[in-house]
């Protein structure tokens, strides 16, 4: 580039009363393409106005749903709105301008932001460190299980390979466990969707390194066996690991090190303000109770004695799992969101999570099948419609929500049921949204006896409408040219 001719340009194109700038035609080199590079036509662009242009986009845009946009009882998510307030704390450009290499003294206000939300999160897990580090919930989980393989190693119990999931287990449990290095053991889980003691015991033994658990579970019911299911963890030499994704109800009511769990994680971006879905941002700190603090991962941030703040590195740590600190800016929004709240907040964030899922799974249960009667907490799992006779699938249901401007909830997760319906309503929507929501959801059920071909049809005035599901995974379309001759 030029740098004086641009530097001249926006000079006289700013004067007063100027009319215009005729750009010498020398002012750029001279690039000599290869001739098999050249073009042999014309190139055919679309003559489009300005405002066409912009239109196309903006409705494009509109496409994308959101929880700004609407209603999103995705299961297992916690798909809530989080305040605006906390996007403009994380957006101040005294955090933005920051670069990761910038020596501790010179960057006081952020690592005591830093250390600030550890001690929060420390108080609202029951643990006595946590780490910032991990960028996402599963690589919170593989964080959290290096922790326990380097706790192990330390003590040189290297027989330890096997890791305990329940059959009603986030995916990523599994997943995390095996990029881990371990075997992955399934322990069943009884007739009320709870963890099967029974099942468990003869599971522990000494090549047990840890049991991964969700309090509540998938189908959003507290596990209320845990303090048992600890004492037999830990009298087996091993750990007790808790996926922090479903915490949200759990706030100021119950905290994970309190039931005897060792390490958890803890998805910044589910429980504590970032927006989230397709595929980021996140942050999944990992926090572990008295004598683990040592192999959190490097670099960690301490406390002087001083009051000043350093960022330190300990040897018998697993490592580094991150380019540094973690997601910063995910966890200025953590911050000002536990602040903004305070302790009766956080309390009343997770009551009013348990109570709109309540209300939803009540207001439905005669006209969906509701497989485990009881309270539940955050989440709740239907099987489906109640009448079966209809043959109008989940997925059907799925679909016709879409018509009605509403984000399906997770289907077909859990794996315990056949027609799993997983719907988490989370603290944040209005009744009136829940009463909307309940409507078009019995409206649905009476469709599906009425005329099950509009369900089945669904989606209707998307779009792309009725997409054919095994067509797509088998031949999908990654072809402009084939999309558009749709």
């Amino acid at each position: 580039m030029n740098r004086d001719f641009y530097s001249k340009l926006i000079f006289e194109l700013s004067q007063p009363g100027r009319k215009g700038y005729k750009i010498p035609e020398n002012h750029l080199p001279e690039v000599k393409l290869p001739e098999n590079l050249k073009r042999t036509s014309k190139l055919e662009l679309p003559e489009v106005d300005e405002p066409s242009v912009v239109r196309h986009y903006n409705n494009m845009s509109t496409n994308n749903f959101g929880v700004d946009s609407g209603f999103y009882p995705l299961g297992s998510c916690t798909m809530k709105y989080n305040p605006k307030i906390n996007e403009e704390v994380a957006a101040h450009p005294a955090f933005t301008s920051l670069h990761p290499a910038t020596p501790d003294k010179a960057v006081q206000g952020a690592l005591e932001l830093y250390y600030t939300l550890q001690c929060a999160l420390s108080e609202v897990g029951g643990m006595a460190e946590f780490t910032l580090n991990p960028y996402a919930g599963a690589h919170g989980e593989l964080t959290g299980l290096l922790v326990i393989k380097a706790y192990h190693n330390s003590r040189g119990d290297v027989k330890r390979t096997k890791v305990i999931v329940p059959d009603s287990a986030h995916g990523t449990n599994p997943a995390s466990a095996a990029v881990a290095g371990y075997e992955i053991i399934e322990v069943k889980s009884r007739p009320d969707g709870t963890v099967d003691v029974e099942d468990l015991k003869p599971l522990l033994d000494d090549t047990v390194a840890a049991v991964m658990m969700t309090n509540p579970n998938t189908l959003g019911i507290f596990e209320k066996n845990i303090p048992e299911i600890a004492s037999l963890v830990h009298a087996a030499g091993a750990l007790l690991y808790y996926d922090g994704a479903n915490l949200n109800p759990m706030l100021g009511m119950a905290r994970p090190g309190d039931m005897g769990f060792d390490v958890m994680h803890i998805n910044l971006h589910k429980t504590f303000s970032t927006p989230h879905g397709g595929g980021g941002p996140g942050a999944g700190p990992v926090g572990v109770r008295a004598g683990l603090e040592q192999f959190l991962p490097n670099p960690r941030v301490v406390k002087n004695s001083d009051g000043s703040f350093s960022v330190i590195s300990d040897k018998k740590s697993l490592g580094s799992i991150s380019a540094h600190l973690g997601n910063f800016a995910v966890e200025a929004r953590a911050l000002a969101y536990i602040l903004s709240l305070g302790n009766q907040g956080l309390k009343e964030a997770g009551k009013l999570a348990t109570l709109n899922a309540n209300y939803v799974k009540e207001s439905l249960k005669d006209v969906y099948c509701l497989p485990i009667e009881g309270v539940c907490k955050h989440e709740f799992v239907f099987d489906g419609l109640a009448d079966k006779s209809t043959c109008v699938t989940t997925l059907n249901v799925a679909k016709r929500l879409l018509d009605h401007g509403y984000h399906a909830p997770t289907i077909y997760f859990p794996l315990l049921f056949h027609e799993s319906l997983m719907i988490e309503p989370t603290e944040t929507e209005s009744l009136q949204t829940l009463d909307e929501f309940i409507d078009v959801m019995r409206d649905i059920a009476r469709e599906a006896k009425e005329t099950p071909d509009v369900v089945k049809n669904a989606p209707l005035n998307t779009p792309i409408s009725h997409p054919d599901d095994t067509e797509a995974a088998l031949h999908p379309i990654v072809n402009y040219t084939e999309l558009t001759e749709l």
